[in-house]
């Protein structure tokens, strides 16, 4: 432990009373971005109805103007504080505007609107796959030559040794900030390029899917921070022979989970088929322009032009496991998000899209 992680424990360990830190989290106006700041409490909230809205200034973070600049936080979702600890908590909250309506960068309340629609009959359950790539400050790659590139990609995937895994104790840090926050995570492992890393949050039903990916990209961020490396969710943050970085979804309904459930399955796929060209454009957060960088039909992508499907294809835009095409039942793998979506976005269209009874004829998904 240096000085200054003993100085910090010093403070720490400082008695409390009754008193709880909250900080509260919200996606700025990049709609990548994420702002936080803290404040008291008397005593430990049981429940989101304890923690009271707040308001924070809205120019500084690209959501309003100067001449009027307040923005209300709305608390949807609480979990413990891995960093400073319990009784302390960690608030996510949707942006609002003064009469109450959604921030332009809140996709998380037309969200929540779509997924209600089909909570009853289907229980849409999501997975996402988090990919993102570490870099020093300076914005080159974490532990990659000052001069030059490592050994080409084959190695690293799944890969043990300091020769192969760069950046391992900050991953496994987050996994355990993540446990104790609360967040379903499934799983770590590292990527193809070296330096690259991949979590895993999920199942989750409905919109918590959302609310458990925004708080685990924020803990991943703080937990950064303490190691003075950066995390990014840049879809392709090396050009040349290096795979880019994803967040494959993977979704089921109740329907697609029982026995015979592959032709629920098959339907999704072809309902996914007729809107490829808007699922694209809302599959990041530039219109499909950095998905451009990405989805090139190397690196195991499918092409940004093209729609295909697949059991155990990496190279298609969606993917059937093969235990799922022996079972003939479980979920399938939307391989199109980038790394840098906005999970309430992704989930949103997925839902209208296979899920809600719609006519065929084009319509907007977000």
């Amino acid at each position: 432990m240096d000085w200054s992680q003993a100085v910090r424990q010093h403070y720490l360990s400082l008695a409390r009373g009754d008193h709880c830190q909250l900080t509260y989290v919200w996606i700025d106006g990049s709609g990548e971005g994420l702002r936080s700041k803290s404040r008291t409490m008397d005593s430990e909230p049981n429940s989101i109805v304890d923690l009271p809205e707040w308001e924070f200034d809205g120019s500084s973070t690209g959501q309003a103007v100067g001449s009027n600049s307040d923005m209300l936080l709305i608390p949807v979702s609480m979990f413990r504080d891995p960093f400073l600890l319990d009784p302390n908590k960690l608030v996510l909250c949707e942006v609002v505007k003064h009469t109450r309506e959604p921030a332009e960068s809140n996709h998380r309340n037309s969200c929540n609107k779509v997924l209600e629609m089909v909570k009853e009959e289907l229980h849409p359950w999501f997975g996402m796959e988090q990919e993102y790539t570490l870099l020093g400050v300076d914005g080159h790659p974490y532990s990659w030559p000052r001069l030059g590139f490592p050994k080409p990609q084959g190695p690293y995937y799944c890969g043990v040794g300091a020769d192969r895994a760069f950046g391992r104790d900050i991953v496994e840090c987050h996994f355990k900030a993540c446990l104790y926050a609360g967040i379903k995570i499934s799983g770590t492992n590292a990527e193809v390029m070296p330096s690259q890393w991949e979590f895993q949050v999920g199942p989750c039903e409905g919109i918590e899917m959302g609310d458990q990916l925004w708080m685990a990209r924020f803990l991943l961020h703080r937990v950064c921070e303490d190691f003075g490396v950066v995390a990014t969710f840049d879809p392709k943050p090396m050009e040349g022979d290096w795979n880019g970085a994803g967040c494959h979804t993977n979704v089921s309904t109740v329907h697609t989970r029982k026995e015979g459930g592959i032709e629920h399955i098959e339907h999704a796929i072809e309902k996914l088929r007729k809107r490829h060209v808007e699922h694209i454009r809302v599959y990041d957060p530039h219109g499909g322009e950095d998905n451009k960088r990405r989805l090139t039909g190397l690196h195991e992508t499918s092409s940004i032009h093209d729609f295909s499907a697949g059991v155990a294809d990496r190279g298609a835009s969606i993917r059937i496991p093969r235990l799922v095409a022996q079972d003939k039942c479980g979920y399938f793998e939307d391989r199109r998000p980038a790394a840098n979506c906005d999970p309430y976005v992704v989930i949103c269209a997925i839902a209208r899209t296979c899920m809600l009874e719609e006519e065929d004829d084009v319509h907007e998904l977000e």
